[in-house]
């Protein structure tokens, strides 16, 4: 790694952007492979550079790094050449004790020699002070703060960070209001803030609605951050199915509910944000057989199904024609819903983060939506011995039913296009689980024996 030149502290809400990442570059280097939410995890880091630093208050700095990687194709697409991440760095002379598991390490040589360096987001008085930055719209170097003019954020909230595993990293403020920070930043509007603000212009109360955000427009406009209420009594949808699992329960009831909600959300996404029609065509199924291709490619398992798998896709060029093209969640599935009293939430709308992000805010299928949570109900199946297939054929046809109730028309009619998608779905999976849960890895190959001998 390249040493930078030894320059002046920054400003508060100064900003730069140089070439190398320098001595503190080769500590990150070695910290970030270690994050949930990286990426690249089955790639070295090539090289490191600082894309841009803002001083957000003495000894907390903002910082976005590209880090380049050594090409892996995605599903679909080409080669990256890297990622950029968004980090926010407490420097301090010695670190605290109870922020040991924050340690990012200590710097030896440059500007900043002899500092130790950990990640702020775990330190309760950065998370403090970040709210109070969004509690005060306005512009810091490249970085602008926004908030909705109509709800009042309070001072003195307490923060705690959130330990479930999520591509993210979020915040809670006195069990009021969630912070999501986004890790992987790509340029645009992330549909996180884009599709919740355009849902509450429709009046739909299945999603929290934005209430502040910040975004930066070095080195390019992207959002970073995005501020929801918080539903302090709510039960994600995983907990839930696994808990009636535990229990030898029915979970039905709540899956044709789910069903119901997931159709507001989709008819309140059509009118917010109008689509024209698109119908299923050759393109979307040779888009399909790409991915499928390139997760063969990289997971052995998957090649003796792929013939199988492939009829799957080239079906939807002869099915009916299905719903309109739209807006729709993206990757939807029981983590992504929230249960408070007898209402299901829909949140999380940033979309499959390996997509890019263009993609994942055009129009898609509502049927997508639709397969991923019937993979869900799989998923949450076969977390325990014995397997409870009937559990999740029962829960897959409530929800579909709760969908045609709503929604007027049934997915369960449109079986070509149902199983197309549900084998793409599967077929991320397979991917995902062999880079990141190996362990994982026999629970979507089930699926695609499943898809690929019985045709669904």
């Amino acid at each position: 790694m390249t040493k930078t030149a030894k320059t002046a502290p920054l400003r508060p809400g100064g900003a730069s952007g140089v070439r190398s990442a320098g001595p503190l570059g080769a500590l990150l280097r070695e910290w970030l492979p270690r994050q949930r939410w990286f990426a690249g995890k089955d790639r070295p880091i090539t090289d490191l550079r600082m894309l841009s630093m803002t001083e957000l208050y003495p000894g907390c700095l903002h910082l976005l790094v590209h880090a380049g990687q050594s090409g892996v194709p995605t599903p679909g697409g080409t080669p990256p050449a890297g990622d950029c991440y968004q980090l926010l760095l407490g420097l301090q002379e010695h670190l605290s004790p109870r922020l040991g598991r924050a340690l990012i390490g200590r710097v030896e040589e440059g500007p900043l020699a002899g500092l130790t360096v950990h990640d702020a987001i775990q330190d309760p008085r950065s998370a403090h002070l970040l709210l109070e930055r969004m509690r005060h719209p306005g512009t810091l170097g490249p970085l602008t703060f926004d908030s909705d003019p109509s709800v009042s954020l309070p001072p003195g909230l307490a923060p705690r960070l959130l330990e479930a595993e999520q591509s993210n990293t979020s915040l809670v403020y006195g069990d009021a209001f969630i912070l999501k920070i986004f890790r992987r930043v790509q340029p645009g509007v992330n549909p996180d803030l884009e599709v919740p603000v355009a849902l509450a212009g429709q009046g739909c109360g299945r999603v929290p609605a934005p209430v502040a955000w910040f975004r930066t427009t070095h080195p390019q406009e992207a959002t970073l951050g995005v501020l929801q209420p918080f539903l302090p009594d709510a039960s994600d949808g995983w907990t839930l199915a696994l808990r009636a699992l535990s229990r030898g329960e029915d979970f039905t009831a709540e899956a044709e509910e789910l069903g119901r909600a997931t159709a507001d959300v989709h008819l309140a996404l059509a009118a917010a944000l109008p689509a024209g029609p698109d119908a299923e065509d050759g393109r979307t199924a040779a888009a399909m057989t790409e991915r499928l291709e390139a997760a063969a490619h990289h997971v052995p398992a998957l090649r003796p199904f792929v013939p199988g798998l492939t009829t799957a896709f080239g079906a939807l060029s002869a099915c009916d024609a299905g719903p309109p093209a739209q807006r729709i969640h993206g990757d939807l599935h029981l983590g992504q819903v929230l249960r408070a009293g007898r209402d299901w939430f829909v949140i999380d709308f940033e979309g499959e983060p390996s997509r890019p992000l263009a993609e994942r805010r055009s129009a898609h299928s509502p049927v997508r939506d639709i397969a991923g949570m019937l993979r869900s109900f799989d998923y949450a199946a076969r977390q325990r011995r014995p397997w409870r297939p009937e559990w999740a054929r029962r829960c897959r046809e409530a929800y579909c039913a709760g969908y045609a109730a709503r929604a007027g028309w049934d997915p369960r009619k449109k079986h070509a296009l149902l199983r197309a998608y549900e084998t793409d779905r599967a077929v991320y999976e397979v991917l995902y689980e062999a880079r990141n849960r190996p362990d994982w890895l026999p629970v979507p190959m089930a699926a695609i024996e499943r898809l690929a001998v019985r045709g669904g």
